[in-house]
């Protein structure tokens, strides 16, 4: 299947494929920095966050599963390599084993940050080409993380 296949222009969709597969390697380094605040939390926010990091992962696995199907629905591969998807990030790599507890919020804050405005460019770019059900996608994926941005400010009391 190609762009076309589904009434999009294929050469204005490219720089949409290229900023998805880009997107997607960031989010699966979100997704193991999650899993890794999930598995080594510690401290008095224990039952609290080593849930919140659950529902968060959780959520960025579905994520993660929508963008590379919505990638193949623009008629291309998705990444699947943990090499491109390090490669091609600029969400870096954390080590949470020691990391306390508020640092881990911190680490998450950071990242959705990012994917935010990763998202954003992305709907000027979706805007651009046309691609109404990409846009939809993120727009959705967007809403998700400025709410749970405001949850995660408000547990750590950030302005």
């Amino acid at each position: 299947m190609d762009a076309k296949e589904i009434s999009l222009n294929e050469k204005k969709v490219k720089p949409v494929v290229d900023m998805l597969n880009d997107y997607l390697a960031n989010y699966h380094v979100h997704y193991q920095k999650l899993r890794g605040c999930h598995w080594n939390i510690k401290g008095q926010n224990f039952f609290t966050l080593h849930l919140k990091f659950e529902e968060l992962y959780t959520n960025a696995q579905l994520t993660i599963d929508e963008i590379a199907e919505r990638v193949l629905t623009l008629g291309k591969p998705p990444h699947s390599r943990f090499a491109d998807y390090i490669k091609e990030s600029s969400i870096k790599e954390v080590n949470t084993i020691g990391m306390k507890d508020l640092d881990m919020v911190d680490a998450v804050l950071e990242d959705m940050a990012h994917l935010i405005q990763l998202e954003r460019e992305l709907l000027e770019a979706t805007d651009k080409a046309g691609d109404d059900g990409s846009n939809d996608m993120v727009n959705r994926f967007m809403q998700f993380k400025e709410k749970n941005t405001w949850m995660l400010r408000s547990f750590a009391n950030k302005k």
